[in-house]
C-alpha cells in the first residue's frame, strides 16, 4: 500500500521521536532497527524509505533529543520566570530528572556513545551543548552582570557530572547527595 507525503513525513517523526527516547534509554547500539521500529509501529522496511542509514537516524535522533532537553529547560523556566537559573538547576539536579531515562538530559544518557559516533552525531550534540551555555550564560550575565562564558561552562560540566553519577549508584540517598552538592556547588559558582 503506498503512503502519501504527508504520512510519510508523519512516519518519519514519529521513527525520530521514538528514536530519540529509545537511544537515551540503551544507547545508540542498544536497540536493532526492527525493534525500534516495532515501537514507532511500522514495519523495518519502511525504515530505509525514511533513512539512508541507522547512522542518518543516529544524527536526526540526536538533534532531536537536544531540542527536547532544551525545550525543558524552557518549560522549567516559564514555571519559575523571577529566577530562571535556579529554575533549570532545580529541574537538571533533580531526582525526578535522574529517574527520566528516555526523556532526560541526551548529554547524560547518550555523551560516551556519541563520542563514539560519527562527525555528524557529534555535531548534533555540540549544536545543544552550545544552546545550553548561551541559556546558561544569559541566565548568569542576568543575576549578575558578569561575563559569563567560561562560569557557563563550569556549571554545565557540574550538572552533567552529578545527573551521571547519580544515576550510576543504586544508593538512593548518595544519588540524591551528588544533586545536592552540585546543586550547592552550582548556585555558588552563578552567584544565585
Amino acid at each position: 500500500m503506498r503512503v502519501s507525503r504527508i504520512q510519510a513525513a508523519e512516519n518519519r517523526e514519529t521513527v525520530i521521536n521514538v528514536a530519540s527516547r529509545l537511544f537515551r534509554e540503551r544507547g545508540f547500539d542498544g536497540i536493532g532497527l526492527k525493534d525500534l521500529m516495532e515501537a514507532a509501529g511500522l514495519t523495518q522496511g519502511a525504515f530505509y524509505k525514511q533513512f539512508a542509514s541507522k547512522d542518518d537516524l543516529a544524527v536526526q535522533a540526536s538533534r532531536r533529543a537536544m531540542e527536547s532537553a532544551t525545550l525543558r529547560w524552557s518549560v522549567a523556566t516559564a514555571a519559575k520566570s523571577e529566577d530562571p537559573l535556579g529554575a533549570v538547576i532545580a529541574f537538571y539536579l533533580s531526582m525526578d530528572h535522574r529517574g527520566e531515562k528516555m526523556d532526560g538530559c541526551p548529554i547524560v544518557a547518550l555523551g560516551s556513545d556519541a563520542a563514539r559516533q560519527g562527525s555528524d552525531v557529534k555535531a548534533s550534540f555540540e549544536a545543544g551543548i552550545k544552546e545550553h551555555l548561551e541559556i546558561l550564560s544569559r541566565f548568569i550575565a542576568e543575576a549578575n552582570g558578569e561575563q559569563p562564558d567560561r562560569k557557563a561552562m563550569a556549571i554545565l560540566s557540574t550538572m552533567v557530572g552529578a545527573l551521571t553519577l547519580s544515576r550510576v549508584v543504586n544508593d538512593p540517598d548518595l544519588a540524591q547527595a551528588f544533586l545536592d552538592a552540585a546543586t550547592e556547588q552550582v548556585r555558588e559558582a552563578a552567584g544565585a
